[in-house]
């Protein structure tokens, strides 16, 4: 189960990461915890697939990618087959399940508008299933942070177990 220092830890790092010589001894010095604490819960948190990624995030459009929000009408007897092969994908950021008739929302990013729209034909391939395509026009909540901690988190009950 994933503990409240490991839900203050993901709050923390959501918020930015010091550029300094040692940025996880920063953060484990704001947390009351080692350095090696923080990069051992971050390895035990990507491991689990707790986390999926930790890194940067870049203005892709700057550098001539593209992001694309892309939505599917996934059947539910298939919707866990299909976020696998989704999410198998090195282009999708993330995926999220939604109670609609498109109720399978993803982005795509790439390194070109060329490179996004062949990953949206693999998953239309792979999958028989419709893709819509969203490309996005401008950014909207970019400093979006939720506490972790104070809300609680909703996981699936294997990544509870795996945590």
């Amino acid at each position: 189960m994933l503990s409240l220092d490991d839900l203050r830890l993901m709050s923390r790092l959501h918020g930015g990461f010091p550029l300094t010589d040692r940025p996880f001894a920063d953060v484990a010095a704001e947390l009351g915890c080692s350095e090696d604490t923080v990069i051992e819960r971050l390895h035990h948190l990507l491991a689990h697939g707790l986390l999926t990624r930790f890194g940067p995030l870049f203005q892709i459009e700057r550098a001539g990618g593209q992001f694309v929000l892309a939505a599917m009408a996934v059947p539910p007897e298939r919707f866990d087959a299909v976020a696998v092969q989704v999410n198998a994908l090195p282009e999708v950021a993330h995926n999220y399940r939604r109670d609609h008739a498109l109720n399978m929302w993803f982005v795509i990013g790439a390194e070109s508008p060329d490179k996004a729209l062949a990953a949206l034909q693999r998953i239309e391939a792979q999958t028989g299933l419709a893709v819509h395509a969203f490309p996005k026009e401008r950014e909207f909540f970019v400093e979006l942070r939720l506490p972790l901690e104070a809300i609680g988190v909703d996981l699936p009950q294997e990544r509870r177990d795996a945590a």
